[in-house]
């Protein structure tokens, strides 16, 4: 028996898809013997050997069948025989043609809603049933669902109308940098001095930044949409990482401990590959040190507020950012205060955006290229309910896919255990930015709440609820360090807003964390000297030249719009270099997924990946096409560049910044904030040394590999 033919179709409906196999397709040949999943195509019984049974005499005979897993269905044909069935190759094409034209992609989006007039669930039911029922078990579920249908619509008017983002920056002298235009007629920039030296937007990251500030003596003001310290992601992170918080003085080394609220022994990267050649199969990638600390986000947030009220910083949340209007010596900025709905103005020295992936500042500045990728990512966090021996919470899922490709998506998840029985569950997927097909929250969620138990036993009515985690996660294709406009005169964008993180595990949390000391650092230098116009903060930036490389490995997993792939081609492609590390030393792995994998072991691993699997060249280019490879070449380029550079100026740069610090900075502050700049992006991912990483031993190997297999 042989595959011949393996198909991923589009819909949720397999019924209705094995009904058409069975009643309306003609195959044009053969005789049609229906089966409980699809049919049987033989040839006439009077062609047929009566003992087709012995393997010498085989029936000729196709079997043809339909399964769903990831509430999508999947379709093969297998050949009895070793000799093709007559007129095999026209059936097999005919069919693929007319199921594609049945069963085409479709994008659904959420209903046009009006909550005036009915409830988020009701408004939602019969189109969400199940993220219905189980945000209904949410404690605030109704406001979570409603915050998750706004992001959503948010961020497709922004995918949408990319060339006329909606215009919240203005600018007294008419200055049109990233789209920033004239002030509006109905709002007067005042005279007097700015009352703050910062303004903070967005509450999450915005949080952690304000307090280091803060500390440094800056008056500071944050402003947040939601009640301050909520938070609808879980943070995960590394120990050596989060030290960096430690470093600069923003909190003490028990104070750190009290906000962890697991640290696990392992983490596991695997990716399905029962449908790839044995050659393209690859073991459990164990990762111990990535991501492994997980964090209690909304004690992490009170923490960072109490210690920024401590510093003389001040809060203003359930508080909506509408406009920002600059002139030479201040920004103002318009908010709206939503419970009593009365709009005030506020002013500083410099605004800082912190709105994360739905920024309509990170809109207007970069124009009709805000984003070029974007993570659509939904979640839970599950107090508990599971079964005993379906997880340990010793261990976590760093990347994990249990399916191929599903409905034009290759999904991944997630988990990572929280206090106690705590399990925080994310489902994902990498997805290109596209008018049709921006990327869905609320389909995403119900993809989880559906399939879910085939990721983990569970009993989906006996899991305890504690709260969702969703957002879109973006990601920037930067071809250099200026390729993306992370600032405006007296503005400038952190976190997810300026969307310079990783393109493959981690999200803006992760990119300001390990980037803090430089953006913090460059801040306060910029504020010292009033180095506030663009020319100077476009320079302050968490950009790093290896991690603008790796984008090809976050492009090589979305499937183009419209676009109809091998089920098994992105798995294929995950395995051929997840495999890779697993052969190397486990401080390759960590430095590679941490973003600090130097230019020699990059091109190593490649190299490697082209020899094991030669397609894997062919599929990059058909997945990314010519134009984005051009620009990954210029990627490329940078980073060789970035890698000599680096190698020239590392051993002595830093000592000589030392010795001219004195001198420089008072006379020429400007060429300081330059060298400051360069001397950052010079250290930044540098790789760990091998006694730096945990080790694996085979104890925890042969344990991890048994729970992963529950």
């Amino acid at each position: 028996m042989r595959e011949i033919l393996y198909l991923e179709i589009p819909t949720a409906d397999t019924a209705s898809v094995r009904n058409w196999l069975q009643t309306d397709f003609k195959p044009g040949n053969g005789e049609k013997v229906l089966t409980p999943e699809g049919f049987r195509l033989r040839t006439p019984a009077g062609n047929t050997n009566a003992s087709g049974a012995i393997p010498e005499k085989l029936p000729s005979e196709l079997s043809v069948f339909v399964w769903s897993v990831q509430r999508t269905t999947y379709l093969k044909v297998f050949r009895w025989a070793d000799q093709p069935f007559p007129g095999e190759g026209q059936i097999l094409q005919r069919l693929t043609t007319e199921i594609r034209s049945r069963f085409p992609h479709r994008y659904p989006e959420p209903p046009a809603i009006d909550l005036s007039q009915q409830s988020i669930f009701a408004a939602l039911s019969s189109v969400y049933p199940l993220t219905v029922k189980y945000f209904q078990k949410m404690p605030n579920g109704e406001y979570d669902l409603k915050r998750a249908y706004w992001w959503e619509q948010r961020w497709r008017e922004g995918v949408r109308n990319p060339q006329e983002p909606h215009q919240v920056v203005f600018s007294s002298a008419g200055t049109r940098a990233g789209g920033a235009g004239e002030a509006g007629g109905d709002k007067k920039i005042a005279s007097s001095s700015p009352t703050y030296d910062i303004i903070y937007i967005g509450g999450a990251l915005g949080v952690i930044h304000a307090a280091v500030m803060a500390k440094l003596g800056y008056k500071v003001l944050l402003l947040e949409r939601m009640p301050f310290g909520r938070m609808n992601r879980e943070w995960n992170i590394s120990r050596d990482e989060i030290q960096s918080l430690v470093n600069l003085g923003l909190v003490t080394t028990a104070e750190l401990e009290t906000i962890i609220a697991k640290e696990y022994k392992d983490g596991f990267n695997k990716f399905f590959d029962a449908n790839n050649p044995s050659k393209l199969r690859s073991p459990v990638l164990h990762t111990p040190t990535v991501l492994n600390l997980g964090l209690d986000s909304e004690k992490w947030l009170r923490m960072c507020g109490q210690k920024l009220q401590a510093a003389g910083g001040e809060i203003s949340d359930e508080t909506e950012f509408i406009r920002a209007d600059i002139d030479k010596s201040q920004v103002i900025v318009t908010v709206k205060h939503l419970p009593s709905q009365t709009e005030k103005q506020v002013s500083g020295r410099l605004l800082v955006d912190a709105m994360g992936s739905a920024s309509p500042i990170a809109w207007q500045l970069n124009g009709g290229r805000a984003f070029d990728s974007v993570c659509p990512t939904v979640g839970a966090v599950i107090e508990g309910g599971f079964d005993p021996g379906v997880w340990d919470s010793q261990y976590g899922d760093v990347l994990y896919s249990h399916g191929d490709i599903s409905r034009g998506r290759q999904l991944i998840w997630e988990l990572f255990p929280g206090a106690d029985e705590e399990l925080t569950i994310y489902l994902f997927h990498y997805h290109e930015v596209n008018s049709q097909n921006p990327g869905s929250l609320l389909e995403m969620y119900e993809d989880f709440f559906t399939i879910l138990p085939e990721y983990r036993r569970c009993d989906m009515d006996k899991l305890v609820w504690k709260k969702p985690t969703f957002g879109y996660i973006p990601g920037h294709f930067s071809i250099d360090s200026s390729d993306r406009t992370v600032a405006f005169d007296r503005l400038i964008a952190i976190g997810d807003a300026a969307s310079l993180q990783s393109p493959l595990v981690f999200t803006g949390f992760g990119s300001l964390v390990r980037n803090l000391e430089r953006l913090t650092t460059l801040l306060d230098t910029a504020l010292k000297h009033d180095l506030l116009s663009f020319r100077h903060l476009n320079q302050i930036r968490a950009y790093q030249s290896n991690v603008s490389v790796t984008w090809l490995f976050s492009k090589g997993m979305m499937v183009p719009t419209g676009k109809f792939l091998p089920p098994q081609r992105i798995n294929s492609m995950l395995n051929t270099f997840f495999g890779l590390l697993v052969d190397e030393p486990p401080e390759v792995a960590d430095n590679f997924i941490k973003d600090r994998c130097d230019w020699l072991t990059f091109n190593r691993l490649a190299l490697k990946a082209a020899r094991k699997n030669p397609t894997l060249l062919l599929w990059i280019w058909e997945l990314a096409g010519p134009r984005d490879l051009l620009r990954w070449l210029g990627n490329y380029f940078n980073f060789g560049r970035h890698a000599l550079v680096s190698a020239l100026l590392s051993a002595w740069f830093p000592r000589f910044l030392n010795r001219i610090n004195p001198w420089l900075e008072t006379r020429y502050p400007g060429l300081w904030l330059r060298l400051l700049t360069i001397n950052y992006a010079i250290a930044s991912g540098k790789p760990r040394s091998p006694h730096q990483v945990a080790k694996i031993t085979p104890e925890i190997i042969q344990k991890s590999e048994a729970r992963i297999m529950n």
